[in-house]
């Protein structure tokens, strides 16, 4: 069987769509109050402020890690990222209660200032002669990365947790940016389907994305005898736990076929 070619991502587009969701979650922070750092969020003990810890986090690495000695490994591909991300939960959630007590444990406008300061310290690395050197590296937590590639994965860090901080405040949506979405559900799917390898369900996250995946028989033709479809931001959720899949089945998701529940196989992202 033919191993798909990986696919890729226009960097001037991410680097565009990364100014764009950060510059959302950015206003959406501005405008929190003390109570609302308070609040409970899906993400176990997490406060909105926890939450916002993390925000940080995902916009600092870069700038605090852009000098850093690689390990002695070969690069590892976002797919990988993917894979490997339940591993560091622990590690993550003790990294947020950390920087809250840190850096994030003011007010609302000392906690909306901490972030922006972070984000802005990511664009000076980014436009520095490092941030725009060709090939560039940066080591992260699995194992170093192109730099090009790990801003993808900060794509998808803020599609996830804009929409938990969406979902934390009771807003009817975020503005998501549209390249950020679909590149969020572009690499869920695919690592889906990595996750999962195979032929006999066609997953569908019009209009970003189609893969083939899980164990069986192959279709070559035709209407697929297993199809998985559902919006972008659904697919979104069940691949990062954030819903489960009975509970959008028949309502945002339509599966048809014998092999079509999904469930088993999710979530993609820990």
């Amino acid at each position: 069987m033919p191993t798909a070619k990986p696919r890729t991502y226009d960097p001037v587009k991410v680097r565009a769509a990364l100014t764009g969701q950060l510059d959302a979650i950015s206003a959406a922070v501005r405008d929190l109050d003390d109570g609302q750092l308070a609040r409970p969020t899906r993400l176990g003990e997490w406060r909105v402020r926890e939450l916002v810890a993390h925000l940080g986090m995902v916009a600092s690495w870069v700038p605090l890690h852009l000098h850093d000695p690689l390990p002695p490994r070969a690069p590892i591909t976002p797919l990988y990222w993917a894979s490997q991300t339940r591993t560091a939960a622990a590690v993550i959630d003790a990294t947020a209660v950390e920087l809250v007590v840190e850096q994030f444990a003011g007010d609302a406008a000392q906690v909306s200032g901490e972030l922006d300061r972070q984000i802005g310290e990511l664009w000076k690395a980014l436009d520095g002669p490092e941030g725009r050197e060709p090939g560039r590296v940066i080591p992260m937590r699995f194992g170093p990365m192109p730099l090009a590639d790990f801003l993808v994965t900060r794509l998808v860090e803020t599609v996830v947790h804009a929409d938990d901080l969406a979902d934390a405040l009771g807003l009817a949506e975020f503005p998501h940016d549209r390249f950020a979405l679909a590149s969020a559900a572009r690499l869920l799917a695919d690592a889906f389907a990595a996750q999962a390898p195979g032929g006999a369900v066609e997953l569908r996250v019009p209009p970003y994305a189609v893969v083939q995946a899980v164990e069986g028989p192959r279709h070559t033709r035709g209407t697929p005898p297993n199809v998985v479809e559902t919006d972008p931001l659904t697919w979104v959720r069940l691949a990062t736990g954030r819903v489960a899949w009975a509970s959008v089945l028949d309502v945002a998701l339509s599966a048809s076929g014998e092999r079509s529940d999904l469930s088993g196989y999710l979530p993609v992202l820990g």
